[in-house]
């Protein structure tokens, strides 16, 4: 009778909450002991359209499956540029399945923890489109936020190759006298030439002051962060496409011919810990009343690029599960970071893992 009721209260249920935010439990079974991280692009959607698959996957998780039971998951991504809530958005109106902004992990989500130390300290912003990465950076805290097109509309011989438009800075103080006291880079940068000079422009300057230069470069006195270290990444284009790890590849070469040394950087995003170890967090906090991370739990990273989302999820401790809708799409498991397991899409993905837990619950 127990589990009559239990499943007629979820139809009930589930008719008033089929776009709901963060799936939540309804029946009094015990919740399950695992979660799911799955990557964007190549995974759930290819450039602007929706695969196919995606869908059926994540109504699987929040509770249209056999047992009628809700699996948390997370979107965790290389990508990023945006806000997680309009990201959550955007991917909730492509696959037609709600996602709570709560759920969506970007690489540059893990770099707010940075926002205490330079909250009051100016930080060059790179990437991203127009204004966009810098309102993400003033949502994080951090309060002194600049952009390349800042320093062009300051000084518009920083880059004499483009024009800066008013409508894109909003600074009115100078760089002249006023430091740099780090670099992030955001998201992919739009202007590769430019950004390029800018970021060496405080990197190899006397005291993070733009348009001098130091003499002793065996000191690194800028720090710079990096919010994935992706070569490249798969869009709706046949081929994959360059991302943030091959400009970051040209940053350390003119950097290393320019000076003689190395440029010391810190990276997020996978396959670093530190971005698993923040959605560790994220998932503790989708439950109610969780404080801590619960390290019994059982991940299922789903991605489609082995250098990135299985590599990182391996070397985690997760159980990595590559899918062939993105840039892989060879026979058998991957050469060189080889997954756990290895399936035709997402939704197969998810299915096979939902009957394999389902039996020791």
């Amino acid at each position: 009778m127990t589990s009559i009721l239990n499943r007629a209260a979820f139809a009930v249920y589930g008719r008033k909450t089929a776009f709901s935010g963060i799936a939540r439990s309804i029946s009094t079974i015990q919740k399950p002991n695992y979660a799911f991280a799955f990557d964007i692009d190549g995974v759930l959607i290819k450039g602007k359209r929706r695969i196919p698959e995606a869908t059926r996957a994540l109504k699987l998780l929040n509770g249209d499956n056999a047992h009628n039971r809700n699996i948390p998951f997370v979107l965790l991504t290389n990508g990023g540029g945006v806000t997680e809530e309009e990201k959550a958005r955007q991917i909730s109106e492509l696959v037609g399945v709600k996602i709570d902004p709560k759920q969506v992990i970007l690489s540059h989500s893990p770099m707010q923890n940075l926002a205490t130390k330079y909250n009051d300290k100016r930080v060059l912003i790179i990437g991203g489109k127009g204004r966009n990465c810098y309102d993400v950076a003033k949502k994080y805290g951090f309060k002194e936020a600049v952009t390349p097109h800042d320093i062009m509309h300051w000084n518009s011989s920083s880059w004499p190759h483009s024009t800066p438009t008013s409508d894109l800075s909003m600074l009115t103080s100078t760089f002249s006298n006023l430091p740099i006291h780090a670099v992030m880079v955001f998201h992919d940068t739009y202007d590769w030439g430019r950004d390029l000079q800018i970021m060496l422009d405080a990197l190899c300057s006397q005291d993070g002051i733009i348009g001098t230069r130091k003499s002793d470069y065996t000191i690194q006195d800028v720090p710079l962060y990096w919010s994935n270290n992706d070569l490249i990444w798969s869009t709706d284009f046949p081929a994959p496409r360059l991302g943030q790890g091959a400009f970051k590849i040209a940053l350390d070469s003119l950097y290393k011919t320019l000076t003689g040394h190395d440029l010391k950087s810190t990276s997020f995003g996978k396959p670093h810990g530190a971005t698993y170890q923040f959605a560790e967090q994220v998932l503790a906090s989708l439950e109610p009343g969780s404080q801590q991370p619960n390290h019994s739990r059982r991940v299922y990273a789903v991605g489609d690029n082995p250098a990135s989302d299985i590599r990182g999820a391996n070397d985690y401790g997760w159980t990595s599960m590559l899918v062939r809708t993105g840039i892989f799409t060879g026979n058998g498991n991957a050469s060189d970071f080889p997954a756990d397991i290895v399936c035709e899409n997402v939704e197969e993905a998810v299915e096979s893992i939902i009957a394999r837990e389902e039996k020791h619950q």
